[in-house]
């Protein structure tokens, strides 16, 4: 296990909220876009919250708590929107024996880098890098998106990711500590056999990497300035495994399930990407309008995610129809040229 490393980058985007009670999981199905009467304990499931009208109040990674003393759901979700969720959630329980809240559990994004050279300096304390070293060896190699693992350290979820050679995984656990800056060492205990844990240049840089590695595997997230703004087919939640159309009903279910069976679906999520020093800080582009420069006049999309690295990564809403002929431009007609980049799944109308 030597030429594996880790790299813990702490996600202050995304918070975690509970569900508990006894019926906990009987409610949540009621409400969300995937079943999770048969969610086993062993996975999680991608889903959307919707409005009455089928438009995303949130977006939602589920998973059983591990072994708890009453029936128990989490979900991670952008931190900008969980407590209005867990309202409006709330709002909806009446006589169901259920409780919602937004949970103290910290969320870090792990980077598994095969066959890695170096490692760097740690960005956790000795005791939390111990700790995710130790987990290592319970989490199977290139594990299936949305395993889940269970350890004493917290529980794993493996995150989707468009390359082979890095395992993606977030790991929620209860020491906020471990996600913040600490000793300068690479080792990470006195067993050589352990991978080496390590950050990348900062925080901010972190938690954009993390995003980028998001938006590069196709996998979307609702945030404040996105609410009840679009489908779940607009997002692909129906071509990734985030709707079920067996489950039965939830809020907008009618209306999610008409643009399925219709195929009444003419706008799909794409991936594309803006050279560096062309585009406006990732933070403020979220529902910003996408012009196609032959036809200047009026918006043809909406910006989905952005995330830096060496360039600006965007899930971007467009019409199907205008993914083979259409320029692109952030913001403005004339502004900076988007150029589509491939998903790694295929785009169409209906799963």
């Amino acid at each position: 296990m030597n030429d594996l490393s880790l790299f813990a980058i702490p996600l202050d985007d995304l918070a975690v909220i509970e569900i508990t009670g006894a019926d906990a999981i009987g409610f949540m199905h009621g409400q969300i876009t995937h079943d999770i009467a048969n969610l086993p304990e062993n996975a999680a499931r991608l889903a959307g919250y919707c409005s009455p009208k089928g438009r995303l109040l949130g977006s939602l990674v589920v998973w059983r708590a591990d072994n708890p003393q009453t029936p128990t759901l989490r979900a991670l979700i952008k931190a900008d929107i969980a407590q209005a969720i867990v309202k409006r959630l709330s709002m909806y329980v009446l006589r169901a024996k259920a409780k919602l809240s937004l949970t103290p559990l910290s969320v870090l994004g792990v980077h598994v880098v095969r066959n890695a050279q170096s490692s760097g300096g740690a960005n956790i304390p000795e005791s939390g890098k111990a700790s995710l070293a130790n987990d290592m060896v319970q989490l199977p190699a290139k594990p299936s998106a949305w395993t889940v693992v269970h350890t004493d350290a917290g529980t794993w979820i493996a995150a989707p990711s468009a390359d082979t050679a890095v395992d993606r995984w977030w790991h929620i656990g209860l020491d906020p500590a471990a996600s913040t800056p600490g000793s300068a060492s690479g080792a990470t205990a006195s067993n050589p056999d352990q991978p080496e844990v390590s950050p990348a240049a900062g925080p901010s840089d972190e938690a954009s990497a993390w995003q980028v590695g998001d938006i590069v595997a196709g996998l979307p997230w609702i945030v404040a300035a996105t609410q009840d703004v679009f489908i779940p087919q607009t997002l692909n939640l129906d071509l990734i495994d985030g709707v079920s159309f067996t489950k039965g009903c939830y809020p907008g279910q009618e209306i999610v399930a008409r643009s399925h069976y219709r195929g009444t679906v003419k706008r799909r999520m794409a991936y594309g990407c803006v050279q560096a020093g062309l585009a406006p800080a990732s933070a403020a582009l979220p529902n910003q309008d996408i012009y196609d420069a032959h036809h200047p006049d009026n918006p043809c999309g909406r910006v989905i995610n952005a995330a830096y690295d060496s360039r600006l990564h965007l899930l971007l809403e467009v019409q199907l129809s205008d993914l083979d002929s259409a320029a692109f431009r952030l913001g403005r007609a004339d502004g900076p040229a988007i150029t589509l980049q491939a998903l790694p799944y295929e785009i169409k109308a209906e799963a």
